[in-house]
């Protein structure tokens, strides 16, 4: 299973888009407090996030608390003050994928303490970074593709050509 961990996410629109991303992938969510909005289950039903039930998510006091409940993780920071680029890491089955707030990333002295798994998603130099949302999508799915996609769908509706047949030389 991969986990997502967001340190302190402020935004709410981002930590919905997550946790579908989350729920369709089987990747379990990990919130670090402070949080900078709501998801009481009255939040959550108002907010229409429908596939949150779907979501197998763990809520934290703080990194202390989360490393106490997930000791000696195999853990991989992202950020855009890394060394590497994400493609010379190998995502291995049940790793954590570390994500920071929105408007500070993770803290320095996090970053500094895990140098070595520090990793950036490429993208041109004047460039602040990318979305939230989307730097976990793109980290999850690589690390899900190295793994095989474990218990993900491999095969869609269309497999079977326009008339539902399969194609020619498929059988």
């Amino acid at each position: 299973m991969l986990n997502i961990v967001l340190v302190e996410p402020e935004i709410p629109q981002n930590c919905g888009n997550i946790a579908r991303t989350c729920a369709a992938t089987r990747s379990r969510l990990h919130l670090i407090e402070p949080l900078g909005f709501d998801i009481s289950e009255k939040a959550v039903r108002r907010a229409g996030l429908d596939y949150w039930p779907m979501v197998d998510l763990r809520v934290y006091r703080n990194l202390e608390h989360f490393f106490a409940e997930n000791p000696d993780p195999d853990l991989w920071l992202a950020t855009t003050k890394a060394p590497q680029d994400y493609t010379g890491a190998t995502f291995c089955d049940n790793c954590y994928l570390f994500f920071g707030k929105e408007t500070a990333g993770l803290p320095e002295e996090f970053r500094l303490a895990h140098y070595d798994r520090c990793i950036r998603i490429p993208m041109r130099a004047d460039a602040r970074s990318l979305n939230l949302s989307n730097s976990v999508a793109i980290l999850a799915y690589e690390a899900l593709r190295q793994q095989g996609f474990p218990q993900l769908s491999g095969v869609g509706e269309m497999a079977g050509g326009r008339d539902g047949s399969l194609p020619s030389g498929a059988r």
